[in-house]
């Protein structure tokens, strides 16, 4: 199970470019709030960004074309990894895989 979780994990990484590092601002929600279930991806990037202190560069600024976050959650919507074919379910998948606890969608 561990392997396929990195396996997904990378499959993800693999539609963004990590090269350099980019400060996000806090998020307005902690773990005592309700999240809106339709931005997820929002919500566990700040969430991420919070705990590892920074995001990389959106994708579109590098040369190599990425795979991108809708066509990652088609992808794997169509390997019944999430329910719905939305970067929202893409980013709760990504919640459950990171072992962060401080990173969930929606926020309970």
């Amino acid at each position: 199970m561990r392997t396929q979780k990195s396996v997904i994990l990378l499959a993800t990484m693999s539609a963004f470019a990590f090269s350099g590092a980019v400060q996000a601002s806090p998020s307005p929600q902690t773990k005592g709030q309700s999240a809106d279930a339709s931005n997820c991806w929002g919500v566990v990037s700040a969430q991420l960004a919070q705990v590892e202190g920074g995001l990389g560069e959106h994708s579109s600024s590098q040369t190599n074309p990425r795979l991108g976050l809708g066509n990652v959650a088609r992808l794997f919507y169509d390997l019944g990894l999430i329910d719905n074919p939305t970067v929202s379910d893409l980013g709760s998948l990504l919640a459950e895989l990171d072992e962060y606890d401080e990173t969930a969608c929606p926020i309970q």
